[in-house]
Formats: structure tokens, C-alpha cells, sequence
């Protein structure tokens, strides 16, 4: 069963669309990677899974369910961690807990939930005085109570030192693994790129795009990088890889040339720098990164 499932939806405000027939399927029990530029529609996407917007026209289910006619029971069932979130300044983290825990009927420990994000040491100070990282901790630990069958993260990095957005991936994948759906939107790619077992990418209000990583490169066609180290760099080296089929670009600095270029070029371009009097010492490959991807495809060359 999908855990997520938007079909046809479409969302206008007055002559703008924000969003534009999409259909979008989040399958059970995978982590799930939503991107695309300011402006593209993920807030309004976003909106309409938790249902604060109804769509123009178009379906929203979630967990199964009409999030429109059976929102109570979604809400249950799901923990949020929303971009531009607040807390609230005179409660402590723990009151924040014990209260989130009540309001789902959940039998959570606010303790473990709170050493589990880190901020166990903070859960009886005023979140009004937190960091915005801990704040993020914390909300976190919010978006866990109840063991949720979904978890909507947008911006989850938001604020985090890299040891806070190590174990906010960490517990990610722990939640995957124990058969939590998780939906992470975010603007950092290394991110969800270290997390995401399916990425969509949404573009003026449109998915154009919507595979796993390495099928995205696929269907790209996305250059990878070929780094070449050599004895020496003879004149006419950099000219003469450029010349290669498949080749996009060259650059060299000391003795290495950086090459992009296809998946099939990289052969000819071995044997084009041998071929202009240069001895290859060391090569390295890299495939597209999903940065590369997400360009290639909101820029409309994919």
C-alpha cells in the first residue's frame, strides 16, 4: 500500500498554479526525497498531504485514508517536523514532550525521546532559551512520539551542527528500518542524498522527475567526472580531450585534468591524453551527484 498518494492534484490561487495535475506516490516503508527551487510547489505539496489546503481538484490519501474526510485518524498516525516551526518559549522541553504524548494518547518516555535527540540534558530548561539546533532536537523528538507510521520532515537539517544532522540521519534510518515511511524535504542535498532510498523533483508546479538516484542519472544522462593525474601536461592535451565524443568539459590544474563526460567516454579520454604524449599515472571516477542531477532537471535540460 502506498503510504502517500496524490493523483491529478492541482492547486490554484487565483491565476497562479501552484500546482499542476501531480501525481505522486510514496510507496510504504521507504524514505522518500522531495526537492525542487523555491517557488516550485513543495510547501503547497507539503500543505495538501497534511491537509491545511484542499486541493483545486485532484486526490490527497494518506496511510489509505481520505486525508480530507478521516484527518483526525491521519494525524494520529503521523509525526511533522515543519519548515519554520516554533516553541513554545515558557515550557520546558520536557512539558513539550508530556504534552505531545497526552494529545496522541502515546505511553512514551519524554526522557528517552529526548536522549535520543540529543538534548536530554536541556529537558528541564525553558525551550525559550534553546539554540535553534536544540529547538530543532527537540521538535524532532516531537515528531517521534507515538511511533508514527509516517514522518514528514521538511527541513530536517535546519540549524543542526554536523554531529546533530549525523544522528538526525541516523534516526531516519532507524524509523525506515523499523517500517516508519519517511517524507524529507530539504534544500541541502548532501542530505538527502546520505538518506533517500527515491527522490521526486518538482518544477513550477510540476513533477518532472521521480526514481531513485541512480535512476535519475540514468534517464539524465548526467555527466560523471574522470580525474586524471599524469607525469606531465603537454600542449594540447586539455584541446585534444575536449575533442573526444561525450566530452563536456576539461579542466587542468597542476597535473590532473578534471573531465566530465559520459559513462563511455571514459576510455577515449585515457587514451586521448596518452595520445598527446602525456603518461597516465592515477585516474579516479565520480558519477553525477544528485547536486548535478537537481540542476539538470529544474533547469530543464532533462
Amino acid at each position: 500500500m502506498a503510504a502517500i498518494e496524490l493523483n491529478g492534484v492541482t492547486k490554484r490561487y487565483g491565476d497562479v498554479v501552484a500546482l499542476r495535475d501531480v501525481d505522486l506516490t510514496v510507496q510504504e516503508g521507504e524514505i522518500y526525497g522531495f526537492l525542487g527551487p523555491n517557488g516550485a510547489g513543495k510547501s503547497t505539496t507539503i500543505n495538501a498531504i497534511l491537509d491545511f489546503i484542499d486541493p483545486t481538484s485532484g486526490t490527497v490519501e494518506v496511510l489509505g485514508k481520505d486525508v480530507s474526510a478521516e484527518n483526525v485518524e491521519v494525524r494520529h498516525r503521523i509525526g511533522v517536523l515543519p519548515e519554520g516551526f516554533s516553541v513554545y518559549d515558557r515550557l520546558t522541553g520536557r512539558k513539550h514532550l508530556e504534552f505531545a504524548i497526552e494529545s496522541k494518547n502515546a505511553d512514551d518516555d519524554p526522557e528517552t525521546l529526548m536522549e535520543r535527540t540529543g538534548i536530554l540534558d536541556a529537558a528541564d530548561r525553558k525551550a525559550g532559551g534553546y539554540s535553534k539546533g536544540m529547538a530543532q532536537r527537540l521538535v524532532l523528538a516531537l515528531a517521534l512520539v507515538g511511533d508514527p507510521d509516517l514522518l514528514l520532515l521538511d527541513e530536517p537539517s535546519t540549524g543542526l551542527d554536523p554531529n546533530g544532522a549525523r544522528r538526525m540521519r541516523e534516526i531516519v534510518r532507524e524509523e525506515r528500518d523499523r517500517g516508519t515511511t519517511v517524507f524529507f524535504s530539504s534544500h541541502i542535498l548532501g542530505q538527502v542524498e546520505a538518506v533517500c532510498d527515491r527522490v521526486g523533483i518538482l518544477r513550477d508546479g510540476e513533477l518532472v522527475a521521480e526514481d531513485s538516484i541512480e535512476g535519475l542519472r540514468e534517464a539524465a544522462g548526467s555527466d560523471g567526472r574522470l580525474s586524471v593525474t599524469v607525469d606531465r601536461v603537454p600542449d594540447g592535451v586539455a584541446e585534444a580531450v575536449s575533442a573526444v565524443d561525450g566530452v563536456s568539459d576539461v579542466s587542468v590544474r597542476d597535473h590532473t585534468l578534471t573531465v566530465k563526460c559520459d559513462d563511455d567516454a571514459k576510455t577515449a579520454v585515457i587514451d586521448a591524453v596518452e595520445g598527446a604524449g602525456a603518461t597516465v599515472e592515477d585516474f579516479d571516477t565520480e558519477d553525477a551527484s544528485l547536486e548535478d542531477l537537481f540542476v539538470s532537471y529544474t533547469e530543464g535540460r532533462a
